[in-house]
C-alpha cells in the first residue's frame, strides 16, 4: 500500500516548481515564437492580398492599352490600305488612259496606211482595168 509521508509533499512542491519553470522556460517562449509567426503570416496574408490587387489594375491597365493600341493599328491598317486603293486605281486610271492614247495613235496609223493604200489602188484602177478588159477581149484598149 502507499505510505503518506513527506515525500509526497516534496513530490507535489517538486511537480509545482517544474510546472512554473518549464512555464518560464518552455512554455511562455513557445507562445510568443507561434504569435510572431502568426503576426507574420497576416502581415504577408495583407502584402499577398495587396500584391494581387495591384497586379490586377496593372494587367487591367494593359488591357487597356492593348486594345486601344489594337484599334489604332486596325485603324492605321485601314488608312494605308484605303490609301493603296486609291493610289491604285490611279496609276490604273493613268495606265489605261496611256493605252487608250497608244490604241487612238495606232488605229490612226493604220487609218492613214488604208487610206494610202486605197489611193495607190484607185491610181492603179483605171490601168489595171484596161489591161483586165484587153486580156478578155483579147486586144489593147
Amino acid at each position: 500500500m502507499v505510505s503518506m509521508d513527506i515525500t509526497v509533499f516534496f513530490q507535489i512542491v517538486n511537480a509545482f516548481v517544474l510546472m512554473f519553470l518549464l512555464n518560464g522556460i518552455i512554455y511562455k517562449p513557445v507562445l510568443k515564437i507561434l504569435k510572431e509567426r502568426k503576426g507574420k503570416l497576416q502581415g504577408m496574408s495583407n502584402d499577398v492580398i495587396k500584391y494581387e490587387d495591384n497586379a490586377r489594375r496593372r494587367q487591367e491597365e494593359v488591357d487597356k492599352k492593348m486594345h486601344k493600341a489594337s484599334i489604332q493599328a486596325k485603324a492605321a491598317i485601314d488608312n494605308a490600305r484605303a490609301g493603296a486603293k486609291a493610289s491604285g486605281e490611279e496609276k490604273i486610271a493613268a495606265i489605261k488612259a496611256d493605252t487608250d492614247a497608244e490604241k487612238e495613235k495606232q488605229l490612226a496609223g493604220i487609218k492613214s496606211q488604208v487610206e494610202a493604200a486605197r489611193k495607190d489602188l484607185e491610181a492603179g484602177l483605171d490601168g489595171f482595168a484596161s489591161a483586165m478588159a484587153g486580156k478578155i477581149l483579147g486586144r489593147s484598149l
